[in-house]
């Protein structure tokens, strides 16, 4: 039996690394009562300005190479946005009376557990440690981009479209003098990770440079100080950073997006193929189904469906190694954790040490005090919005359905059916900071997916 600290506990920082392939792999927020949060709240989202203010000099924007080496460790300090705590090196938790111990066999480099409304960091690793972030920092990419067109918006391909891919990238099949429409162009970013489908959608929002440029500003306006954004894939380049922090604040923002919970939840779609003449020389085309690469999200052979899952993302590059943000729902519980380049070369293991992460943090919430918080957008906290705030749906285009084809998955009930099916959630709201309007909206509610179902296993 592990002895209890009533007190902070640190484990000491650990360095390792994973080797990855070239190729990337490829979403739900109700609350945990809480009322210490309450009081805490108006101080923190007014704590938010001076940090915001604090962290944007040159040697805090800076952006250093990833970290690659085996025998790299995180630096003696890092940012301290969102608490002190987080940028110290090595765990971060507050092991009392009540509060489970951290799973054994956690090989991260980074990692975070996080209440997903509430903002409460309930435990981190090395949160704040600048590594490179393969195909999860598509989140910023569609948290920056989704609203711009609506998703019937229709697209011909052009062969400088899809210049500069990276070699070995994850791709959807895009082709050229195609024509996608929107809706199948961010089914093809958030199921198969493909960097065709980013290029596409860049080259639509007036190039990768101008894309980059916009990434870049989200990320400092989410206060994501930790991101430098080289390529908007995630695919490896030079000085291209961002911290399991960071991602999960990309993720939060993203959630409150309807189109943005729908995408990531959908765990099959068809896609549109190849125009071709058939036997009659008549020209059609025709489609093929793909898949969500997130494990948790779709299962695999060593790693089950995780109950309550409902996005976002994942990713796999040779720098990056493999790197997962997900976000889950319990017993009117959601969470978010991160978890950046797991060091042993087991397959799937970045999706084990999640599940394990998800399962402690369950068990956790409520008990255990927090080592930090996610913060606001800057613009919230210098707005300082109050109770006359309007409610609504933040960012999205439409109705941010999945659209014909494809099929969410979601938070499976306990107790279902013997074939799997679980009961639909529904709608489920909790208190949660919204994006709408340039202002971050404390005290919120929004819903999970609310297509969401168990699919049957084989």
């Amino acid at each position: 039996m592990v002895p209890v600290s009533p007190g902070p506990v640190r484990i000491p920082a650990r360095g390792g690394d994973l080797p990855g392939t070239s190729t990337d792999m490829a979403c739900t927020f109700p609350v945990v009562p809480a009322p210490k949060n309450t009081v805490r709240r108006p101080l923190l989202v007014a704590s938010a300005v001076l940090l915001s203010t604090a962290l944007t000099s040159p040697v805090a924007l800076a952006a250093p190479k990833p970290s690659t080496s085996p025998s790299a460790t995180p630096p003696a300090k890092m940012s301290t946005v969102g608490g002190a705590r987080l940028g110290l090196p090595g765990t971060q938790v507050n092991l009392a009376g009540g509060v489970p111990v951290l799973p054994k066999g956690l090989s991260g480099r980074s990692w975070i557990v996080a209440d997903a409304e509430s903002g409460d960091v309930l435990a981190a690793h090395n949160a704040h440690w600048r590594l490179a972030p393969a195909s999860t920092l598509k989140m910023l990419f569609a948290d920056t981009l989704l609203p711009k067109w609506p998703k019937t918006t229709e697209h011909k391909v052009e062969p400088s479209d899809m210049a500069g891919i990276g070699s070995g990238s994850s791709m959807v099949g895009i082709k050229e003098d195609e024509t996608y429409s929107v809706h199948d162009l961010w089914l093809g970013v958030f199921l198969r990770s493909g960097n065709d489908a980013v290029h596409v959608l860049s080259a639509m929002n007036g190039g990768v440079k101008n894309t980059v440029d916009e990434m870049n500003a989200h990320a400092e306006e989410l206060q994501a100080l930790d991101t430098h954004v080289v390529s908007p894939d995630g695919y490896d380049a030079p000085e291209q950073v961002s911290s399991a922090y960071d991602l999960t604040l990309f993720a939060r923002s993203g959630m409150q997006k309807k189109d943005f919970r729908e995408y990531c939840s959908t765990v099959s779609a068809k896609f549109p193929g190849e125009t071709k003449k058939n036997k009659k020389g008549k020209k059609v085309r025709g489609s093929f189904e793909i898949q969500n690469t997130n494990r948790l999200l779709a299962g695999d052979y060593d790693v089950p469906v995780y109950q309550g899952i409902a996005g976002v993302k994942n990713g796999n590059t040779t720098n990056a190694g493999a790197t997962f943000t997900g976000v889950a729902e319990r017993d009117g519980k959601v969470l978010l954790v991160t978890v950046m380049n797991p060091r042993t070369n087991e397959s799937n293991e970045v999706y084990k040490e999640t599940a394990k992460l998800f399962d402690w943090g369950f068990e956790a919430a409520g008990k255990v005090e927090p080592v930090g918080e996610l913060v606001p957008p800057r613009s919230a906290a210098e707005a300082q919005p109050g109770p006359s705030a309007s409610a609504g749906e933040a960012g999205g285009s439409g109705d941010g359905a999945a659209g014909a084809g494809a099929k969410p998955v979601a938070s499976a009930a306990s107790g279902g059916g013997a074939d799997g099916a679980g009961v639909a959630l529904g709608i489920a709201g909790g208190v949660v900071a919204l994006l709408a309007g340039g202002a971050f909206l404390v005290n919120r509610r929004w819903p999970l997916p609310d297509l969401v179902r168990r699919r049957p296993r084989p």
